[in-house]
């Protein structure tokens, strides 16, 4: 079953999904007491279902990793090897390693700043194309949005805006400037440059 890359975005399951159970249960892993644990997984578990999807948590020696697979796949909680008809509709994102726990959460925290920063300054279309930056940031790579390198940012304009935002002809027109003013907050060169969309 592949980690996580392009090519799970292919799968029934769309790529803002994966990245909302990933949240998720990062934040029942952090949670202070079993209730809220608890409410987390389920809130998980609730938005799988609408794909007919369900979740675990494998815990491997070297990491602990997020496995999504069809329902159909299970039964009595066991997932039967016979039942898998494309093993390529299953997807593991890592929790452990870089951007675990509570680095993850100041990631988060950090890009959401930022954010808020472009809204204040610049805007509703250029806040919600930077908020799209930075879940691609936090969920993807579980990096501050400054840290991402050239090609990551090639990997957000060319694919992940595309498939998973939605925009309008304005928000898609003004991607780029709102790239750039987003950089701008930060006082750190935009990577791309003047390398811009085909």
């Amino acid at each position: 079953m592949p980690e996580h890359d392009d090519s799970t975005t292919d799968s029934a399951l769309p790529t803002d999904v994966v990245d909302e159970a990933e949240r998720l249960t990062r934040l029942a892993r952090d949670a202070v007491d079993d209730a809220e644990a608890r409410a987390y997984r389920d809130e998980r578990d609730e938005l799988l279902a609408e794909y007919e999807y369900t979740a675990r948590v494998r815990e491997d020696d070297a990491r602990d990793v997020l496995v999504c697979h069809p329902r159909e796949w299970v039964s009595d909680g066991q997932i039967h090897p016979d039942r898998i008809d494309d093993v390529d509709r299953g997807i593991e994102r890592p929790l452990s390693g870089p951007g675990e726990g509570s680095d993850w959460a100041v990631v988060a925290e950090h890009n959401d700043e930022l954010v808020a920063a472009v809204a204040d300054a610049d805007g509703e279309v250029h806040a919600a194309n930077a908020r799209a930056l930075a879940d691609f940031a936090s969920n993807h790579y579980a990096k501050p949005i400054e840290d991402l390198t050239r090609a990551e940012l090639v990997e957000f304009r060319d694919d992940y805006f595309e498939r998973n935002v939605w925009p309008d002809d304005r928000q898609a027109s003004l991607l780029d400037e709102s790239l750039r003013r987003t950089f701008e907050k930060m006082d750190v060169p935009y990577p791309l440059g003047s390398d811009h969309p085909e």
